[in-house]
Order: C-alpha cells, then structure tokens, then sequence
C-alpha cells in the first residue's frame, strides 16, 4: 500500500511519526479471508494528550494559524493532489479490511474525499471572516467568524476515509486543528491519508491520527484540549457522547444511526426500482446508515413487488471485495457478522423469510451473509424496526398514501429515505411528508454541495454543503457604538 512498515509502528503526531506510549496494537484482519494483514499501535491517553497537544500549538503558533484563507487552500490541495496518487491504494486497504466491493470503494473512497478537498478548499479561498451589520443601537455591528480550535474527528469503520474527509475538509477551511480517531477496524488507511498529508508539507499538527478504543476514545471526547467533537457512528454511541458534550458546554455535531424508507407508489416502474434499490438499500453490504432497508409497497402491488426485490437480491454476485465484479462483500468483522445473523434469527420467527437469511455455501471463509429479504403485514418485527447494519431488507405494505407516510415516520430514526414514482411532482409531495433529514426521488446519493444529516435519534447537526462550515467556527458581534 505504499507505507513503509516503520510507519506502522508509530502515530502521525505533530506532523511526525511518533512512537506510540506503549506496547498495545490492534490486529486488522482481511474480511473476506479472516487472515492478518496488518499490526499498527493502539493509542494510550498519553497519545491522545501528545496529540492534542500538538493540535493546540499548530492552532494557536506556527503556520496555519497565520495563514490566510487563500493559503489555507492551497496546502489543501497540496494534500488533495496527494491523496489523489494514493486512491488506489486507500480504496484496497478500505475493501480488505471492512468488505466493501472495490467498485464501491474505488469511487467513494478513493474518489469522492477528493472531491470534498477540492470543494472546502474553494470555499476556503472565498472565506469571509467578517462583515459589517447597521446597529439599532449604536453605529453598527462586525460580526467576525473565527475558527472554533481543536477538533476531535472520530470516524467510523464502513466508509472510513469519506467520513474523515468530511470532518477534516471543512475543518481545515476553517482554520481549525484536528485531531482523528479512526474506528479500531479500519486503521491502515488512515495510514496513507497521514503519508498524503506528510508529502503535501500540510503544516505539523494541522491533521493528527491517533487509533484507539472506546475507552481511550471517551477521554479524547473529554479532553480539556479540545473544543469541538465530530462523530460518525452509532446512536447509542452519540447518545454518550452527546452527555459528554452536554455536561462540558462543549460543541458536537453526530451523524449516527438510520432505518430509512424506501416508499414505493403505485405507479413506480418496478423494473426501474429493482435496479435502484441495490444502491439505494445495500450500499457497501447493506453496512450504510442511510440505507433504505424499510421497503413500503402498495397492498394491491405487495406480492409484485415482493418478488422484485427477492429477484433483485438473488441476481447479486456475492464474493470477493476485491473483485470489482462483486455486488456483496462480508460484514466487516466476525463478531458485525453475528449481530447481522442474530436479527435473521429474530426475523424468522416474526416475519417471512422471502429469500437469502444464511451464508453463502460456496465460501467458506470471510463473515458472509446472504442478502436476506423479509415480508411483514405488520412492521413491527425486530427486523422491520431495528437498524440491523448488514444486507437484510423488510417489505412492508400500506393502504394509500397517507398509511406509507405513516409507516415511514414510525420510527425513531430521521435519516434518509427514497420515493418512487413516474410522476416527479407526486412523488415531491410525498417526500415533503416524510420526517427525514434527507430523501431521494427514484434513487438516492448525498450530494457533497448539499446538507447531509438526520433528525430524531439519527443525529444533531449537518455534513456536507457550505452550511457545514459554521460548525466550526466560533461568531463574535462586536459593537460600535461611536
């Protein structure tokens, strides 16, 4: 992957590699093979403070924090143009370690956080830092936006590198210092962003990674150092971290869990909904939080649509991650994988198995499981409510309209969603009912220049779009009264 093995046993620290305060290491394992490929460092607290440490001193001394806006574009596109010769190698490492198809990971992990480089850093290079207001009570009012400080990025194992760009982008335009938390299962390529960022000269303790537990990962959430905290992940996670953030006044933005909908109407084209609802239901193995695995059909439709999407999920190649003809690769570890077939279980005995619900038989090795499909009258099965994380779909049927929307907002989650329909403007309509933080018409793809985030247990905040860079600075009014 084009990293020296001494990088792998040390941090990227203050724009060095740095030894680590101990002797502890995570293992990563390929998972479609259950084989080792790789031993990096497993962070201690001392770590974390070392590299906090480093992110305050580059926020407030040094380059960075003299730096313009302008010039702060130009080392991110430095550090694009670096990442850009490593994409290959960062969607590899992606697809060995968490199981998505190399033709998923070669586009949203090796190209895309291009793409969110490239975009922040525009808006960075037109950064307005201050502008001038008339005042009811005096002369008038300069409303300055600054960096908020030390950010703590901690970024999730199914799409690894895309989450942290997300986090890092934005932040960086800013003027902000980040300190990133990679998830324990998806370590190595974070290993070749910190190699982009040391050849693009980005300046030391701009971008600082760190790879740690839970445990350690909580008290980087804690940190004294820090003044901000962007998380992917879980809801439960959130939650904690969210108490956290509550207790200390400190600001959080979370993107976490989802169980979207995908309201198919009754003029949709199910030829057109069978070819989208792969992407739009079981991106990367199903293992994506905006993924709509809640299938609602119309009643007097549900057998038809029933078997298009059992037909769509038996058409799938299930495989090799690394073959770039495979639609689904394993869940991302072994113990992911039992969590995924726990809910089957579940779903056998409360709902219809419709198709799938086992492993593959002809692979014996790596965390399979089948695209499963489920039919329930009722929606109320473990499998039509729970986020589940893996490639398991539920079809619902509803009576009109009204009964989908009312399906679709049962739930609380409000993070996605599609609607289907020949008529754009009805299906519009539809979409506007729906309690979700972002929706799709006839498909479905967050789009880097737009707000991409969740209402009710689905977070707090936004990604994406130019909306995202308030998140990282801090307003001051000033009043001039004469």
């Amino acid at each position: 992957m084009g990293i020296h093995d001494k990088f792998q046993n040390a941090f990227y620290i203050g724009g060095e590699w740095v030894a680590p305060a101990s002797g502890r290491r995570f293992e990563l394992i390929n998972a479609a093979t259950e084989e080792v490929i790789g031993s990096v460092p497993e962070a201690v607290e001392a770590d974390v403070d070392r590299a906090v440490a480093a992110a305050r001193k580059a926020f407030e001394t040094g380059a960075w924090a003299n730096a313009t806006p302008a010039e702060r574009a130009d080392v991110m596109l430095r550090f694009t143009a670096a990442l850009a010769k490593r994409s290959d190698a960062i969607a590899r490492a992606v697809s060995m370690q968490n199981g998505m198809p190399l033709a998923i990971s070669s586009n949203l992990e090796g190209q895309l956080p291009l793409g969110f480089m490239q975009y922040y850093a525009e808006l960075a290079r037109n950064l307005v830092s201050e502008d001038v207001r008339p005042s009811q009570m005096g002369k008038e009012t300069l409303v300055n936006r600054a960096p908020i400080g030390v950010v703590a990025a901690i970024v999730p194992w199914n799409f690894p590198v895309v989450l942290a760009l997300t986090k890092i982008a934005p932040a960086m335009a800013a003027g902000c210092t980040l300190v990133v938390k990679p998830s324990p299962g998806t370590i190595l390529d974070s290993y070749i962003l910190a190699e982009a960022a040391a050849e693009a000269q980005v300046p030391a303790g701009v971008i600082n990674w760190v790879a740690a537990d839970r445990e350690v990962g909580a008290y980087l959430v804690s940190h004294p150092g820090v003044d901000k905290i962007a998380f992917t992940g879980s809801t439960a996670a959130g939650r904690s971290i969210a108490r956290v953030c509550g207790e200390l006044l400190r600001p959080v933005t979370l993107e976490l869990g989802g169980k979207s909908a995908a309201i198919i109407l009754d003029d949709a084209d199910l030829n057109a909904v069978a070819q989208g609802l792969p992407t739009v239901s079981l991106l990367n193995n199903g293992q994506t939080c905006f993924a709509c695995t809640r299938i609602l059909a119309p009643q007097n439709q549900y057998k038809q649509v029933v078997d298009a999407v059992a037909g769509m999920v038996g058409a799938l190649k299930v495989g090799d991650p690394l073959d770039m003809g495979t639609h689904v690769g394993p869940m991302a570890s072994s113990a992911h994988r039992a969590r995924v077939e726990g809910f089957i279980a579940k779903g056998k005995s409360d709902a219809r198995l419709v198709a799938g619900g086992g492993r593959p038989k002809e692979l014996d090795r790596g965390w399979f499981v089948e695209p499963t499909v489920f039919a329930d009258d009722s929606y109320t099965s473990s499998v039509a409510r729970e986020e589940i994380f893996g490639p398991v779909l539920t079809v619902i049927p509803y009576k009109d309209e009204a009964d989908a929307v009312r399906i679709a907002n049962d739930s609380i989650y409000g993070l996605g969603g599609s609607v289907w329909s020949t008529d754009p403007a009805r299906a519009r309509k539809v979409a506007g009912r729906v309690q979700t933080g972002t929706i799709g018409i006839n498909g479905y793809l967050p789009s880097i220049g737009s707000p991409f985030g969740g209402v009710k247990a689905s977070g707090l905040g936004r990604e994406f779009g130019p909306e995202t860079l308030a998140a990282y600075q801090q307003v001051k009014s000033t009043y001039v009264m004469g």
